[in-house]
Protein backbone atom coordinates (compact mmCIF):
# COMPACT_ATOMS: atom_id res chain seq x y z
CA UNK A 1 0.00 0.00 0.00
CA UNK A 2 1.49 3.43 -0.88
CA UNK A 3 1.26 6.69 0.45
CA UNK A 4 2.24 10.14 -0.81
CA UNK A 5 3.20 13.68 1.08
CA UNK A 6 2.24 16.74 -0.60
CA UNK A 7 3.95 19.83 1.38
CA UNK A 8 5.77 22.73 -0.71
CA UNK A 9 7.66 23.34 3.05
CA UNK A 10 10.80 20.97 2.82
CA UNK A 11 11.39 20.99 6.06
CA UNK A 12 7.64 19.54 6.77
CA UNK A 13 8.30 17.45 4.05
CA UNK A 14 11.64 15.58 4.98
CA UNK A 15 10.16 15.27 8.98
CA UNK A 16 7.01 13.47 7.94
CA UNK A 17 9.35 11.36 5.88
CA UNK A 18 12.02 10.74 8.79
CA UNK A 19 10.48 10.69 11.88
CA UNK A 20 7.73 7.85 10.93
CA UNK A 21 9.12 4.60 9.98
CA UNK A 22 6.21 4.21 7.13
CA UNK A 23 7.64 0.21 6.04
CA UNK A 24 6.95 -0.84 9.93
CA UNK A 25 3.07 0.09 8.96
CA UNK A 26 3.09 -1.70 6.26
CA UNK A 27 3.08 1.49 3.55
CA UNK A 28 5.35 2.21 1.02
CA UNK A 29 6.66 6.09 1.39
CA UNK A 30 7.08 6.95 -2.50
CA UNK A 31 8.95 10.10 -3.19
CA UNK A 32 7.62 13.37 -1.76
CA UNK A 33 5.83 16.09 -3.77
CA UNK A 34 7.17 19.67 -3.07
CA UNK A 35 3.62 20.87 -4.45
CA UNK A 36 0.25 20.10 -5.80
CA UNK A 37 0.93 20.45 -9.60
CA UNK A 38 3.58 18.09 -8.82
CA UNK A 39 1.59 15.42 -6.73
CA UNK A 40 -1.30 15.62 -9.66
CA UNK A 41 1.11 14.85 -12.63
CA UNK A 42 2.41 11.55 -10.40
CA UNK A 43 -0.61 10.39 -9.09
CA UNK A 44 -1.87 9.02 -12.33
CA UNK A 45 0.86 6.92 -12.59
CA UNK A 46 2.43 6.10 -9.16
CA UNK A 47 -1.51 5.75 -8.08
CA UNK A 48 -1.19 6.36 -3.96
CA UNK A 49 -3.70 5.00 -1.43
CA UNK A 50 -3.51 7.89 0.62
CA UNK A 51 -2.39 11.10 0.19
CA UNK A 52 -1.07 13.06 3.04
CA UNK A 53 -1.09 16.91 2.15
CA UNK A 54 -0.45 20.24 3.66
CA UNK A 55 -3.83 22.90 2.50
CA UNK A 56 -1.88 26.03 2.04
CA UNK A 57 0.54 25.99 -0.44
CA UNK A 58 1.94 27.87 -3.44
CA UNK A 59 -0.19 27.62 -6.30
CA UNK A 60 -3.16 25.11 -5.99
CA UNK A 61 -4.18 24.41 -2.43
CA UNK A 62 -4.62 21.09 -0.76
CA UNK A 63 -8.73 21.38 -0.91
CA UNK A 64 -8.39 21.77 -4.49
CA UNK A 65 -5.41 18.56 -4.75
CA UNK A 66 -8.01 16.09 -2.16
CA UNK A 67 -10.97 17.05 -5.03
CA UNK A 68 -9.11 16.37 -8.30
CA UNK A 69 -7.34 13.25 -6.12
CA UNK A 70 -11.06 12.17 -5.79
CA UNK A 71 -11.68 12.76 -9.42
CA UNK A 72 -8.99 10.68 -10.71
CA UNK A 73 -8.90 7.98 -7.74
CA UNK A 74 -12.03 8.21 -6.14
CA UNK A 75 -11.21 5.45 -3.13
CA UNK A 76 -7.76 7.52 -2.59
CA UNK A 77 -7.94 8.13 1.40
CA UNK A 78 -6.60 11.75 2.09
CA UNK A 79 -5.45 13.45 5.19
CA UNK A 80 -4.90 16.94 5.50
CA UNK A 81 -1.95 18.79 7.45
CA UNK A 82 -2.13 22.29 8.03
CA UNK A 83 -0.57 25.02 10.80
CA UNK A 84 -3.81 26.60 10.81
CA UNK A 85 -6.70 25.47 13.36
CA UNK A 86 -9.31 27.09 11.44
CA UNK A 87 -12.98 24.72 11.45
CA UNK A 88 -13.61 26.13 8.34
CA UNK A 89 -10.87 25.14 6.56
CA UNK A 90 -11.89 21.20 8.25
CA UNK A 91 -15.44 21.62 7.13
CA UNK A 92 -14.88 22.10 3.33
CA UNK A 93 -11.70 19.58 3.53
CA UNK A 94 -14.47 16.84 4.85
CA UNK A 95 -16.75 17.89 2.12
CA UNK A 96 -14.14 16.71 -0.67
CA UNK A 97 -14.21 13.06 0.89
CA UNK A 98 -11.09 14.09 3.15
CA UNK A 99 -10.86 11.07 5.72
CA UNK A 100 -8.75 13.13 8.29
CA UNK A 101 -7.89 16.60 9.47
CA UNK A 102 -4.93 17.07 11.14
CA UNK A 103 -2.57 20.29 12.52
CA UNK A 104 1.11 20.56 11.66
CA UNK A 105 1.59 20.47 15.51
CA UNK A 106 0.27 16.81 15.72
CA UNK A 107 2.38 14.68 17.63
CA UNK A 108 3.75 11.65 15.14
CA UNK A 109 1.64 9.10 17.08
CA UNK A 110 -1.59 11.25 15.60
CA UNK A 111 -0.15 11.10 12.18
CA UNK A 112 0.30 7.65 12.96
CA UNK A 113 -3.11 6.83 14.37
CA UNK A 114 -4.65 8.94 10.71
CA UNK A 115 -2.84 6.74 8.42
CA UNK A 116 -3.54 3.56 10.04
CA UNK A 117 -7.19 4.54 9.66
CA UNK A 118 -6.69 5.26 6.09
CA UNK A 119 -4.86 2.00 5.83
CA UNK A 120 -7.73 0.19 7.57
CA UNK A 121 -10.78 1.90 5.21
CA UNK A 122 -8.58 0.51 2.27
CA UNK A 123 -8.23 -2.45 2.97
CA UNK A 124 -12.38 -2.49 4.53
CA UNK A 125 -13.12 -1.73 0.86
CA UNK A 126 -10.61 -4.03 -0.66
CA UNK A 127 -12.64 -6.86 1.06
CA UNK A 128 -15.92 -5.38 0.16
CA UNK A 129 -15.16 -5.83 -3.55
CA UNK A 130 -13.12 -9.43 -3.15
CA UNK A 131 -16.52 -10.22 -1.36
CA UNK A 132 -18.51 -8.87 -4.22
CA UNK A 133 -16.66 -10.15 -6.97
CA UNK A 134 -16.52 -13.68 -5.22
CA UNK A 135 -20.23 -12.67 -5.19
CA UNK A 136 -21.13 -12.00 -8.29
CA UNK A 137 -18.69 -14.72 -9.77
CA UNK A 138 -20.24 -17.37 -7.89
CA UNK A 139 -23.90 -15.79 -9.14
CA UNK A 140 -22.46 -16.25 -13.38
CA UNK A 141 -21.02 -19.72 -12.62
CA UNK A 142 -24.39 -20.69 -11.47
CA UNK A 143 -25.95 -19.32 -14.43
CA UNK A 144 -23.27 -20.84 -16.74
CA UNK A 145 -23.91 -24.30 -15.20
CA UNK A 146 -27.72 -23.82 -15.45
CA UNK A 147 -27.57 -22.76 -19.41
CA UNK A 148 -25.21 -25.43 -20.16
CA UNK A 149 -26.16 -28.48 -17.85
CA UNK A 150 -30.22 -28.14 -17.84
CA UNK A 151 -31.29 -25.01 -20.08
CA UNK A 152 -32.84 -21.39 -19.32
CA UNK A 153 -36.41 -23.10 -19.50
CA UNK A 154 -37.74 -19.51 -20.90
CA UNK A 155 -36.71 -18.15 -17.54
CA UNK A 156 -36.56 -14.31 -18.83
CA UNK A 157 -35.02 -13.08 -15.48
CA UNK A 158 -32.06 -15.48 -16.30
CA UNK A 159 -31.93 -14.98 -20.23
CA UNK A 160 -31.48 -11.06 -19.27
CA UNK A 161 -28.68 -11.44 -16.53
CA UNK A 162 -27.39 -13.87 -18.84
CA UNK A 163 -27.22 -11.40 -21.92
CA UNK A 164 -25.80 -8.60 -20.16
CA UNK A 165 -22.84 -10.90 -19.09
CA UNK A 166 -22.27 -11.84 -22.43
CA UNK A 167 -22.39 -8.21 -23.98
CA UNK A 168 -19.91 -6.98 -21.56
CA UNK A 169 -17.62 -9.24 -22.90
CA UNK A 170 -18.68 -9.08 -26.65
CA UNK A 171 -19.87 -12.81 -27.12
CA UNK A 172 -23.33 -12.38 -27.61
CA UNK A 173 -24.17 -9.63 -30.10
CA UNK A 174 -21.80 -8.16 -33.31
CA UNK A 175 -20.90 -5.13 -32.74
CA UNK A 176 -22.17 -3.51 -35.75
CA UNK A 177 -25.70 -4.98 -36.42
CA UNK A 178 -26.36 -5.64 -32.73
CA UNK A 179 -27.89 -9.39 -34.13
CA UNK A 180 -28.01 -12.55 -31.71
CA UNK A 181 -24.56 -14.30 -32.43
CA UNK A 182 -24.01 -17.87 -32.74
CA UNK A 183 -21.14 -19.27 -29.98
CA UNK A 184 -19.43 -22.35 -29.30
CA UNK A 185 -18.12 -23.88 -25.76
CA UNK A 186 -14.68 -24.68 -25.93
CA UNK A 187 -13.02 -26.75 -23.38
CA UNK A 188 -9.29 -26.49 -22.48
CA UNK A 189 -6.49 -28.42 -20.61
CA UNK A 190 -2.99 -26.51 -20.29
CA UNK A 191 0.24 -28.21 -18.88
CA UNK A 192 3.78 -28.37 -19.10
CA UNK A 193 4.70 -26.05 -16.08
CA UNK A 194 4.69 -28.99 -13.65
CA UNK A 195 1.82 -30.30 -10.58
CA UNK A 196 -1.00 -28.41 -8.53
CA UNK A 197 -0.74 -25.49 -7.97
CA UNK A 198 1.69 -24.60 -10.30
CA UNK A 199 -1.17 -26.13 -12.86
CA UNK A 200 -4.01 -23.33 -11.23
CA UNK A 201 -0.98 -20.50 -12.12
CA UNK A 202 -0.90 -21.67 -16.26
CA UNK A 203 -4.99 -21.84 -16.30
CA UNK A 204 -5.20 -18.65 -15.01
CA UNK A 205 -2.40 -17.15 -17.07
CA UNK A 206 -4.08 -18.92 -20.89
CA UNK A 207 -7.18 -17.70 -19.42
CA UNK A 208 -6.04 -14.18 -19.21
CA UNK A 209 -4.21 -14.66 -22.60
CA UNK A 210 -7.82 -15.72 -24.26
CA UNK A 211 -9.50 -13.30 -22.50
CA UNK A 212 -7.69 -10.34 -24.69
CA UNK A 213 -7.25 -12.17 -27.63
CA UNK A 214 -10.76 -13.36 -28.46
CA UNK A 215 -14.58 -12.68 -27.52
CA UNK A 216 -15.31 -14.72 -24.32
CA UNK A 217 -16.61 -15.56 -20.56
CA UNK A 218 -14.74 -17.94 -19.29
CA UNK A 219 -15.18 -20.64 -16.20
CA UNK A 220 -12.55 -21.83 -14.17
CA UNK A 221 -12.59 -25.54 -13.60
CA UNK A 222 -10.92 -27.65 -11.08
CA UNK A 223 -8.84 -28.98 -14.20
CA UNK A 224 -9.29 -27.46 -17.31
CA UNK A 225 -10.98 -23.90 -18.64
CA UNK A 226 -14.33 -23.94 -20.00
CA UNK A 227 -14.93 -20.60 -22.83
CA UNK A 228 -18.10 -19.80 -24.53
CA UNK A 229 -16.80 -18.06 -27.37
CA UNK A 230 -18.40 -15.88 -30.17
CA UNK A 231 -18.47 -17.68 -33.06
CA UNK A 232 -16.92 -15.51 -36.45
CA UNK A 233 -15.83 -16.64 -39.34
CA UNK A 234 -12.20 -15.74 -40.34
CA UNK A 235 -12.39 -14.49 -36.37
CA UNK A 236 -13.33 -17.29 -33.82
CA UNK A 237 -13.48 -20.27 -36.19
CA UNK A 238 -11.72 -23.73 -35.60
CA UNK A 239 -8.42 -21.82 -37.73
CA UNK A 240 -9.09 -18.08 -35.87
CA UNK A 241 -9.38 -20.42 -32.40
CA UNK A 242 -6.00 -22.60 -33.47
CA UNK A 243 -4.36 -19.62 -33.76
CA UNK A 244 -5.54 -17.56 -30.68
CA UNK A 245 -4.50 -21.32 -29.02
CA UNK A 246 -0.69 -20.86 -30.75
CA UNK A 247 -0.46 -17.47 -29.12
CA UNK A 248 -0.80 -18.86 -25.43
CA UNK A 249 1.51 -22.08 -26.09
CA UNK A 250 3.99 -19.78 -27.39
CA UNK A 251 3.46 -17.65 -24.90
CA UNK A 252 3.46 -19.89 -21.81
CA UNK A 253 5.50 -22.07 -23.55
CA UNK A 254 3.14 -25.15 -22.42
CA UNK A 255 1.46 -27.38 -24.62
CA UNK A 256 -3.04 -27.83 -24.85
CA UNK A 257 -5.17 -30.09 -25.94
CA UNK A 258 -9.05 -28.03 -26.90
CA UNK A 259 -11.90 -29.12 -27.67
CA UNK A 260 -14.76 -27.32 -29.77
CA UNK A 261 -18.65 -27.88 -29.81
CA UNK A 262 -20.73 -27.45 -31.92
CA UNK A 263 -22.01 -23.96 -32.98
CA UNK A 264 -25.06 -22.71 -31.00
CA UNK A 265 -27.30 -20.27 -32.94
CA UNK A 266 -28.35 -18.77 -29.26
CA UNK A 267 -28.61 -19.41 -25.97
CA UNK A 268 -30.22 -22.48 -25.93
CA UNK A 269 -28.21 -24.03 -28.07
CA UNK A 270 -25.11 -23.61 -25.80
CA UNK A 271 -26.22 -26.87 -23.85
CA UNK A 272 -25.92 -28.78 -26.92
CA UNK A 273 -22.32 -27.07 -28.09
CA UNK A 274 -20.88 -27.97 -24.38
CA UNK A 275 -22.32 -31.62 -24.91
CA UNK A 276 -20.49 -32.19 -27.76
CA UNK A 277 -17.58 -30.45 -26.14
CA UNK A 278 -17.56 -33.09 -23.49
CA UNK A 279 -17.41 -35.55 -25.34
CA UNK A 280 -14.53 -34.73 -27.87
CA UNK A 281 -12.69 -33.57 -24.37
CA UNK A 282 -13.11 -37.20 -23.37
CA UNK A 283 -10.61 -38.16 -26.07
CA UNK A 284 -7.42 -36.84 -24.62
CA UNK A 285 -4.56 -38.53 -25.20
CA UNK A 286 -6.59 -41.18 -27.39
CA UNK A 287 -6.43 -38.38 -30.52
CA UNK A 288 -3.66 -36.43 -29.07
CA UNK A 289 -2.06 -34.29 -26.39
CA UNK A 290 -2.14 -31.26 -27.97
CA UNK A 291 -4.04 -29.44 -30.51
CA UNK A 292 -8.04 -28.20 -31.61
CA UNK A 293 -10.40 -31.24 -31.75
CA UNK A 294 -13.96 -31.55 -32.79
CA UNK A 295 -16.48 -33.80 -33.91
CA UNK A 296 -15.14 -34.41 -36.79
CA UNK A 297 -11.61 -36.05 -35.10
CA UNK A 298 -13.79 -39.36 -33.30
CA UNK A 299 -16.67 -39.48 -36.02
CA UNK A 300 -15.06 -43.35 -37.22
CA UNK A 301 -14.19 -44.27 -33.75
CA UNK A 302 -16.18 -47.04 -32.93
CA UNK A 303 -14.54 -48.72 -29.91
CA UNK A 304 -11.38 -50.78 -29.49
CA UNK A 305 -11.92 -53.95 -27.21
CA UNK A 306 -12.51 -54.32 -23.84
CA UNK A 307 -12.10 -57.13 -22.02
CA UNK A 308 -8.36 -58.64 -21.89
CA UNK A 309 -7.29 -62.40 -23.21
CA UNK A 310 -7.01 -65.35 -21.63
CA UNK A 311 -3.54 -64.95 -22.80
CA UNK A 312 -3.11 -61.68 -21.20
CA UNK A 313 -4.55 -62.84 -17.68
CA UNK A 314 -1.97 -65.75 -17.91
CA UNK A 315 0.85 -62.81 -18.17
CA UNK A 316 -0.51 -61.13 -15.49
CA UNK A 317 -0.82 -63.88 -12.89
CA UNK A 318 2.55 -64.96 -13.71
CA UNK A 319 4.15 -61.28 -12.63
CA UNK A 320 2.00 -60.75 -10.09
CA UNK A 321 3.28 -64.96 -8.46
CA UNK A 322 6.93 -63.26 -9.16
CA UNK A 323 6.64 -60.34 -6.70
CA UNK A 324 8.45 -58.33 -9.72
CA UNK A 325 7.05 -54.99 -9.74
CA UNK A 326 10.08 -53.87 -12.22
CA UNK A 327 7.66 -56.57 -14.59
CA UNK A 328 4.64 -55.73 -13.54
CA UNK A 329 5.61 -51.89 -14.21
CA UNK A 330 6.68 -52.21 -18.18
CA UNK A 331 3.72 -54.96 -18.73
CA UNK A 332 1.04 -52.38 -17.58
CA UNK A 333 2.91 -49.97 -19.62
CA UNK A 334 2.72 -51.87 -22.24
CA UNK A 335 -0.76 -52.87 -22.30
CA UNK A 336 -2.03 -49.34 -21.90
CA UNK A 337 0.26 -47.89 -24.89
CA UNK A 338 -1.19 -50.18 -27.24
CA UNK A 339 -4.53 -49.18 -25.97
CA UNK A 340 -3.91 -45.72 -26.23
CA UNK A 341 -2.70 -46.29 -29.96
CA UNK A 342 -5.76 -48.29 -31.41
CA UNK A 343 -7.23 -46.14 -33.78
CA UNK A 344 -11.28 -47.22 -32.94
CA UNK A 345 -10.87 -46.83 -29.35
CA UNK A 346 -13.46 -44.72 -27.29
CA UNK A 347 -13.20 -43.69 -23.77
CA UNK A 348 -15.90 -46.07 -23.38
CA UNK A 349 -13.81 -49.25 -24.15
CA UNK A 350 -10.96 -47.97 -23.16
CA UNK A 351 -12.31 -47.95 -19.65
CA UNK A 352 -13.83 -51.44 -19.98
CA UNK A 353 -10.56 -52.75 -21.06
CA UNK A 354 -8.93 -50.91 -17.55
CA UNK A 355 -11.44 -52.19 -15.43
CA UNK A 356 -10.95 -55.85 -17.18
CA UNK A 357 -7.03 -55.40 -16.03
CA UNK A 358 -7.94 -54.86 -12.52
CA UNK A 359 -10.29 -57.00 -12.49
CA UNK A 360 -7.94 -59.79 -13.14
CA UNK A 361 -5.81 -58.90 -11.23
CA UNK A 362 -8.65 -59.24 -7.95
CA UNK A 363 -10.24 -62.37 -9.33
CA UNK A 364 -6.09 -63.55 -8.96
CA UNK A 365 -5.72 -62.64 -5.63
CA UNK A 366 -8.99 -64.05 -4.57
CA UNK A 367 -8.04 -67.51 -5.88
CA UNK A 368 -4.50 -66.94 -4.36
CA UNK A 369 -5.74 -66.06 -0.94
CA UNK A 370 -8.26 -69.24 -1.05
CA UNK A 371 -5.54 -71.44 -1.31
CA UNK A 372 -4.24 -70.14 2.63
CA UNK A 373 -7.79 -70.61 3.56
CA UNK A 374 -8.74 -66.85 3.77
CA UNK A 375 -10.22 -64.73 1.90
CA UNK A 376 -8.93 -61.20 0.61
CA UNK A 377 -10.26 -57.85 1.35
CA UNK A 378 -10.64 -55.57 -1.55
CA UNK A 379 -12.50 -52.75 0.16
CA UNK A 380 -8.78 -51.83 1.38
CA UNK A 381 -7.02 -52.21 -1.66
CA UNK A 382 -6.80 -48.89 -4.12
CA UNK A 383 -9.48 -48.05 -6.60
CA UNK A 384 -9.30 -46.94 -9.50
CA UNK A 385 -10.21 -43.07 -9.71
CA UNK A 386 -9.74 -42.11 -13.87
CA UNK A 387 -7.86 -39.31 -12.53
CA UNK A 388 -4.07 -39.69 -13.24
CA UNK A 389 -2.41 -41.13 -16.21
CA UNK A 390 -4.54 -44.33 -16.60
CA UNK A 391 -0.97 -46.32 -16.56
CA UNK A 392 0.22 -44.84 -13.08
CA UNK A 393 -3.61 -45.51 -11.71
CA UNK A 394 -3.60 -49.78 -13.00
CA UNK A 395 -0.28 -49.97 -11.98
CA UNK A 396 -1.06 -48.73 -7.94
CA UNK A 397 -4.06 -51.00 -8.14
CA UNK A 398 -2.33 -54.28 -9.63
CA UNK A 399 1.05 -53.19 -7.13
CA UNK A 400 -1.26 -53.10 -4.41
CA UNK A 401 -3.14 -56.56 -4.98
CA UNK A 402 0.56 -58.30 -5.36
CA UNK A 403 1.96 -56.81 -2.36
CA UNK A 404 -1.33 -57.94 -0.42
CA UNK A 405 -0.24 -61.76 -2.09
CA UNK A 406 2.82 -61.86 -0.55
CA UNK A 407 2.69 -59.76 2.53
CA UNK A 408 0.46 -62.67 3.65
CA UNK A 409 2.73 -65.74 2.65
CA UNK A 410 5.40 -63.73 4.74
CA UNK A 411 3.20 -64.79 7.87
CA UNK A 412 3.06 -68.53 7.06
CA UNK A 413 6.04 -71.26 7.98
CA UNK A 414 5.19 -73.23 4.37
CA UNK A 415 4.24 -70.13 2.44
CA UNK A 416 5.63 -72.32 -0.51
CA UNK A 417 3.07 -74.50 -0.61
CA UNK A 418 0.24 -71.73 -0.90
CA UNK A 419 1.99 -70.29 -3.85
CA UNK A 420 2.25 -73.68 -5.30
CA UNK A 421 -1.47 -73.95 -4.83
CA UNK A 422 -1.97 -70.34 -6.26
CA UNK A 423 0.48 -71.42 -9.32
CA UNK A 424 -1.64 -74.59 -9.85
CA UNK A 425 -4.87 -72.36 -10.22
CA UNK A 426 -3.44 -70.75 -12.95
CA UNK A 427 -2.14 -72.49 -14.47
CA UNK A 428 -4.78 -75.48 -14.93
CA UNK A 429 -4.74 -75.45 -18.87
CA UNK A 430 -1.70 -77.03 -19.47
CA UNK A 431 0.33 -80.01 -18.03
CA UNK A 432 2.07 -79.31 -14.58
CA UNK A 433 3.86 -82.28 -12.87
CA UNK A 434 4.97 -82.01 -9.52
CA UNK A 435 8.08 -81.32 -10.26
CA UNK A 436 7.60 -78.39 -12.35
CA UNK A 437 5.29 -76.83 -9.27
CA UNK A 438 8.18 -77.88 -6.81
CA UNK A 439 10.75 -75.98 -9.26
CA UNK A 440 8.75 -73.24 -9.33
CA UNK A 441 8.86 -72.71 -5.34
CA UNK A 442 12.50 -74.14 -4.90
CA UNK A 443 11.49 -77.13 -2.93
CA UNK A 444 13.29 -80.73 -3.15
CA UNK A 445 10.14 -82.81 -5.08
CA UNK A 446 10.13 -85.39 -2.42
CA UNK A 447 9.94 -82.75 0.31
CA UNK A 448 7.55 -81.31 -1.54
CA UNK A 449 5.28 -83.84 -1.80
CA UNK A 450 5.17 -84.62 1.57
CA UNK A 451 4.38 -81.27 2.84
CA UNK A 452 2.04 -80.67 0.14
CA UNK A 453 0.03 -83.60 1.56
CA UNK A 454 0.11 -82.79 5.02
CA UNK A 455 -1.07 -79.48 4.56
CA UNK A 456 -3.46 -80.27 1.98
CA UNK A 457 -4.70 -83.33 2.74
CA UNK A 458 -4.30 -84.64 -0.51
CA UNK A 459 -1.79 -86.10 -2.89
CA UNK A 460 -0.82 -83.76 -5.47
CA UNK A 461 -2.65 -85.81 -8.37
CA UNK A 462 -5.52 -85.64 -6.16
CA UNK A 463 -5.59 -81.97 -5.32
CA UNK A 464 -4.84 -80.95 -9.07
CA UNK A 465 -7.65 -83.62 -10.20
CA UNK A 466 -10.17 -81.61 -8.47
CA UNK A 467 -8.96 -78.29 -9.09
CA UNK A 468 -9.45 -79.19 -12.65
CA UNK A 469 -13.09 -80.47 -12.02
CA UNK A 470 -14.07 -77.22 -10.23
CA UNK A 471 -12.90 -75.14 -13.28
CA UNK A 472 -14.68 -77.53 -15.25
CA UNK A 473 -17.68 -76.89 -12.92
CA UNK A 474 -17.74 -73.55 -13.30
CA UNK A 475 -17.50 -73.45 -16.83
CA UNK A 476 -19.96 -75.39 -17.60
CA UNK A 477 -22.20 -73.53 -14.80
CA UNK A 478 -21.41 -70.31 -16.30
CA UNK A 479 -21.00 -70.52 -20.01
CA UNK A 480 -22.25 -72.46 -23.50
CA UNK A 481 -18.59 -73.08 -24.25
CA UNK A 482 -18.20 -76.70 -25.69
CA UNK A 483 -17.46 -80.01 -23.62
CA UNK A 484 -14.04 -80.18 -26.08
CA UNK A 485 -13.31 -76.60 -24.89
CA UNK A 486 -13.62 -77.13 -21.26
CA UNK A 487 -11.48 -79.79 -21.51
CA UNK A 488 -8.57 -78.48 -22.87
CA UNK A 489 -9.42 -75.13 -21.29
CA UNK A 490 -8.75 -77.36 -18.13
CA UNK A 491 -5.32 -79.17 -19.28
CA UNK A 492 -7.11 -82.51 -20.82
CA UNK A 493 -6.40 -83.24 -24.34
CA UNK A 494 -8.17 -86.64 -24.33
CA UNK A 495 -12.02 -86.20 -24.30
CA UNK A 496 -13.22 -89.15 -23.39
CA UNK A 497 -10.51 -89.45 -20.00
CA UNK A 498 -11.64 -85.76 -19.43
CA UNK A 499 -15.45 -87.61 -19.68
CA UNK A 500 -14.67 -90.00 -17.35
CA UNK A 501 -12.41 -87.87 -14.50
CA UNK A 502 -15.63 -85.51 -14.37
CA UNK A 503 -18.45 -88.28 -13.86
CA UNK A 504 -15.83 -89.95 -11.54
CA UNK A 505 -16.21 -86.83 -9.60
CA UNK A 506 -19.58 -85.47 -9.96
CA UNK A 507 -21.32 -88.88 -10.61
CA UNK A 508 -22.41 -87.28 -14.18
CA UNK A 509 -20.79 -86.44 -17.14
CA UNK A 510 -20.00 -82.81 -18.85
CA UNK A 511 -23.73 -83.00 -20.84
CA UNK A 512 -25.68 -84.37 -17.98
CA UNK A 513 -24.52 -82.03 -15.33
CA UNK A 514 -24.99 -78.80 -17.75
CA UNK A 515 -28.46 -80.15 -18.69
CA UNK A 516 -29.59 -81.18 -15.13
CA UNK A 517 -28.50 -77.82 -14.03
CA UNK A 518 -31.03 -76.32 -16.71
CA UNK A 519 -33.57 -78.46 -15.11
Amino acid sequence: MRILIVDDEVIIRTGLCTVIDWKELGLELLPAASSAEEALERIPVEKPHIVLTDIRMSGMDGIELARQVKLLLPDTEIVILTGYDDFSYAQQALREGVTDYLLKTSRPEEIIKAALKCKQNIMDKWESVKQDMLQQAALRTQLLDRVLNRGLQEDEHALDQLMVWFRKYGVDVYPDSGLPAPMQVLLLYVSGWGESPITELLQGAAENILFELIPCVTLMNKDHLLLVVRHEAGFTDQAGLTKALKRVTDTLKCSAFAALGTVAPDFNGLRESYRTAKEVFAYQGLIGTKGLFTLEDIRERSGGRTVCTEKEEAELTAILMSDNATELRHWVNQKVRALMEDTAATPLSVQGYLQSMMIAGHRWLERACSAQNGTASLSTLPVYEGEGRPEDEVFKVLSAVMTRFHQGLDQNRYAYVYKSIAYIRDNLHQPISLQQVAGFVHVNPNHFSEVFKRETGCTYIEFVTQERMKRAIDILQGTQTKVSDIARRVGYEDIKYFTQQFKKYTGRTPSEFRQGNKD
